[in-house]
C-alpha cells in the first residue's frame, strides 16, 4: 500500500522506474546465468590448488595458465581445433551459399527440399552421430561404398588415428549446413528482384549475376554466418562422443579445446586448469571475432 501511494504521488518517479521493472527479470537472468559464471570462472582460473567441494585453495597465481599452455594435450587440442575451424567454416559456408541460391529459385517441390535441408537442425546430434558412425564403417559403410564406385580403396575412418580428423571434419560440415543455409536463404530473400531484372535486361549471364550482384549484396549475411560458424566450430565437442565412443579420437589423438576443458573439469577434477583453458578459448574467439569484424568493415563499400 505504501509503495502504491509513493508511485501515485510521484508520477515522475514511476515513469523512471517502470522501464527498469520490465527489464528486471531479464537483468536478473543475465546476472545469474551469464555474469556470475563468467566472474566465477575468471576468479577460479587464478586459484592454485583449488578444491571444488571444500572451496579451499593455496593462493592466487598463474600456475594454472602455465600448466595449460605447456600441456601437450592442450597444444594438440589447439592444433586440432584450428584445423577443424579452418576447413569446416569455409567449406560449409561455400556449400551453403550454393544450396541456398538453388533453394531460392522458383522450382518444383521447393518446400520439400527446404524441409529436407532443415531436418538435421532439429535432429539429435547423438542420433545423427551414430548414423554417421555406421556410414563411416570400414567394411559396410555407405561412404566407402561410394568411394569404391570411384575406384578408391576403402578408408578406415574411425579406427586409424590419422583418419579421425577427416571423419570429424566431414561430420562437422554436414552438421552446421542447415543453420547456415537458413541464414543465407533469408539474406537472399531480402535482395530486391529489381537488381536481377536490370542485370538480365543488360544481358548479364547467370554467373555474372551471381558473382556481381548476389555475392556483394549477400556479403553482410555471409559475414554474420562466418562469425557464427567460427564461434560454433571452435566449441566442437559433442560430435566426438558418438563417433569415438566418448573419447577424443580412437587413440586420444583428437583432443579439442572444449574436450580438454571437459577432461580437466569432469574427469581429472582440476577445476582451476579447466577455467584457465576456458578463458584462453574465450580470448581466442574474442580476438578472432573482432579481427573478422574489422576486416568486414574495411571490405564493405556500400
Amino acid at each position: 500500500m505504501m509503495k502504491k501511494n509513493i508511485l501515485s504521488i510521484n508520477p515522475r518517479l514511476r515513469k523512471r522506474i517502470e522501464p527498469y521493472l520490465y527489464l528486471l527479470p531479464f537483468i536478473i537472468g543475465i546476472g545469474i546465468f551469464t555474469l556470475y559464471p563468467i566472474t566465477y570462472v575468471f576468479i577460479t582460473s587464478f586459484k592454485e590448488g583449488f578444491k571444488y567441494i571444500t572451496g579451499a585453495f593455496e593462493g592466487f597465481g598463474l600456475d594454472n595458465y602455465q600448466y595449460v599452455i605447456n600441456d601437450a594435450n592442450f597444444i594438440s587440442a589447439l592444433k586440432n581445433t584450428s584445423i577443424y575451424v579452418m576447413v569446416v567454416v569455409p567449406i560449409s559456408t561455400g556449400l551453403a551459399i550454393l544450396i541456398a541460391n538453388l533453394l531460392n529459385k522458383k522450382i518444383k517441390f521447393i518446400g520439400f527440399f527446404q524441409t529436407v535441408y532443415f531436418l538435421p537442425l532439429v535432429t539429435s546430434i547423438t542420433a545423427v552421430g551414430l548414423a554417421w558412425k555406421f556410414m563411416f564403417n570400414h567394411n559396410y559403410g555407405v561412404i566407402n561404398y561410394f568411394l569404391s564406385l570411384l575406384q578408391i580403396d576403402p578408408i578406415n575412418w574411425l579406427l586409424v588415428p590419422k583418419n579421425n580428423i577427416y571423419a570429424l571434419i566431414i561430420f562437422g560440415i554436414w552438421n552446421i549446413l542447415p543453420f547456415t543455409i537458413i541464414l543465407l536463404l533469408s539474406g537472399l530473400q531480402n535482395i530486391n528482384e529489381m537488381y536481377y531484372t536490370a542485370a538480365k535486361v543488360d544481358g548479364a549471364s547467370n554467373f555474372q549475376i551471381f558473382y556481381k550482384i548476389t555475392i556483394p549484396l549477400l556479403a553482410p549475411t555471409i559475414g554474420l554466418v562466418l562469425i557464427i560458424n567460427m564461434i560454433s566450430t571452435f566449441k566442437v565437442f559433442t560430435e566426438l562422443f558418438p563417433l569415438f565412443n566418448g573419447s577424443p579420437g580412437i587413440a586420444y589423438n583428437l583432443y579439442t579445446v572444449v574436450y580438454y576443458i571437459f577432461d580437466q573439469f569432469y574427469i581429472k577434477w582440476k577445476f582451476g586448469r579447466a577455467c584457465a583453458a576456458a578463458l584462453i578459448l574465450f580470448l581466442i574467439i574474442f580476438v578472432l571475432t573482432r579481427l573478422q569484424l574489422y576486416i568486414q568493415r574495411k571490405w564493405q563499400h556500400y
